[in-house]
């Protein structure tokens, strides 16, 4: 039977900090808050978008206003999520290696609407899942099982950047293959209990094929 393959989106397979920053700078601009670093956006992304803005805000701030601050991301966003956003070097060309191997899919805490719209641009035909108000999000397994009930598979590989990622498929019961090249350094990952680290593009196929043969026997 064919392994499935999910991926993350942010900071997996598309490079998308520039864009995500400067649409949750421009939310905080329009309300009057001071604006933030990419570095320091990379530490808020991973447990969707209202977890963004809540770290994005200052502390005092409301949940009110943190609601109303979301709206303005996302009414942004939507329109300015393809503007600097692209795949990583060799993405691309990894995902073409992979497809029909695995079946392939892409499992995000992104809304739902960005992440189809990236998906289309990027990997036209796969099967692509964002955040959605009947299905919890990550770390939550059931995304996962939503995808890979879609892909008609049993087994699958998740693969992400950050250690909600790990933690997902911890929950799911499937094995993860944390990339390097995202948003979140090794020590964090570690300490959510990575096992398997992918630290270049180019070896990313080989990677989730040496997983499937040691975890599945394939």
């Amino acid at each position: 039977m064919k392994i499935g393959v999910l991926f993350d989106m942010d900071g997996t397979i598309l490079d998308t900090i520039q864009d995500l920053t400067d649409s949750t700078n421009a939310a905080l601009a329009h309300f009057g808050y001071p604006t933030r670093t990419v570095k320091e956006v990379c530490s808020f992304i991973g447990n969707g978008a209202w977890r963004l803005i809540r770290g994005a805000v200052p502390e005092d701030t409301t949940d009110t206003q943190v609601d109303a601050v979301l709206k303005y991301y996302q009414q942004y966003y939507k329109t300015h999520c393809q503007i600097k956003t692209k795949p990583y070097d060799g993405i691309l060309e990894g995902m073409a290696d992979l497809n029909g191997e695995f079946a392939l899919a892409i499992v995000s805490n992104k809304p739902d609407a960005a992440v189809k719209a990236l998906a289309d641009q990027y990997f036209p035909g796969m099967f692509a899942l964002g955040e959605t108000p009947d299905c919890p999000r990550k770390p939550a397994p059931d995304m996962l099982y939503r995808a890979m009930k879609e892909l008609g598979v049993e087994q699958c590989i998740y693969v992400g950047d950050s250690e909600v990622d790990v933690l997902t498929a911890k929950n799911a019961g499937v094995p993860c293959l944390s990339v390097t090249w995202g948003f979140r350094e090794i020590p964090e990952l570690e300490a959510a209990g990575a096992r398997y680290y992918c630290h270049e593009t180019e070896k990313l196929p080989e990677m989730i094929r040496k997983i499937a043969g040691e975890v599945y026997g394939q």
